[in-house]
């Protein structure tokens, strides 16, 4: 079996100021998102648009406050409000890990919902544009927990052969999560997505994909991650992680089902 290497979080340091495996990686994840930015306005009709490169530097910039104020708001309401109501300075401990997705979610449909009534685009035309942006960003994301050994997987067959130790945790066996979740919920969605959105679709169509894509993805990668907390419907029990993807399954099946009747193709 393999043993998590327990590498340490602090990538290097300046003077006084430590610089963290974490944070670096939410530094690809916005640099992935300028780098693909560009690719993507060149796309024809994206290009037909109106978009232009000098948008992306203003957008990552409300982006960048929606991931951040939202993904923490998220995993505090979310995930652990007694710890962090205990611990209130904690809350702003964003170095040391614990962001949660789906309240980064919402922080960037704000934020963008923001951006887009200061340049007059409407909403869903901007989360069309970011939506293929988003997954690889995710997935940075997901390796700066795995270098925290935040995320343990759930204990697995000592015979597979990617099974890996976790010492922070326990002795057994446990899937390695963080890299299901940057491979499906990430690589295999920005795939999906990419190819997708290589050609006009009608308005909302590419958030619809995206909202369904991931709420399935990560409702399936749950099933190996040791979730934070889980709630039982009879014999049936689903994680916090499954529970919050739901209602992104089913706001995506809304915006693609409003989005074809509409059949108006934006970029």
């Amino acid at each position: 079996m393999l043993t998590h290497p327990l590498p340490d979080p602090i990538a290097f340091t300046l003077g006084p100021l430590s610089v963290h495996w974490y944070g670096l990686m939410y530094l690809v994840a916005f640099a992935q998102f300028l780098l693909l930015g560009r690719l993507r306005v060149r796309q024809p009709h994206v290009a037909a648009a109106g978009w232009k490169v000098e948008d992306l530097d203003d957008m990552l910039f409300y982006g960048v406050l929606g991931v951040v104020v939202g993904g923490r708001l998220g995993e505090v309401l979310f995930y652990h409000p007694a710890y962090y109501f205990s611990h209130p300075l904690e809350i702003f401990a964003v170095w040391k890990g614990g962001m949660s997705f789906h309240g980064g979610f919402l922080g960037v449909m704000i934020a963008m919902a923001l951006w887009g009534r200061k340049k007059g685009r409407h909403m869903f035309e901007v989360l069309d544009f970011i939506a293929p942006l988003v997954p690889l960003g995710y997935a940075a994301g997901r390796i700066g927990n795995f270098i925290n050994a935040e995320l343990p997987g759930r204990t697995a067959d000592p015979s597979l052969p990617w099974a890996m130790i976790w010492p922070n945790v326990d002795n057994l066996p446990r899937h390695p999560s963080p890299f299901y979740q940057a491979l499906v919920d990430g690589v295999l969605l920005f795939i999906v997505l990419w190819l997708f959105a290589r050609h006009a679709r009608p308005m909302m169509a590419v958030s619809g994909v995206f909202a369904v894509g991931y709420g399935c993805a990560r409702f399936f990668t749950e099933y190996f991650r040791t979730p934070d907390y889980e709630v039982a419907f009879g014999a049936v029990s689903i994680s916090a992680g499954q529970m919050l993807s739901l209602p992104m399954v089913a706001l995506g099946i809304v915006l693609l089902l409003l989005a074809y009747r509409r059949k108006t193709a934006q970029a």
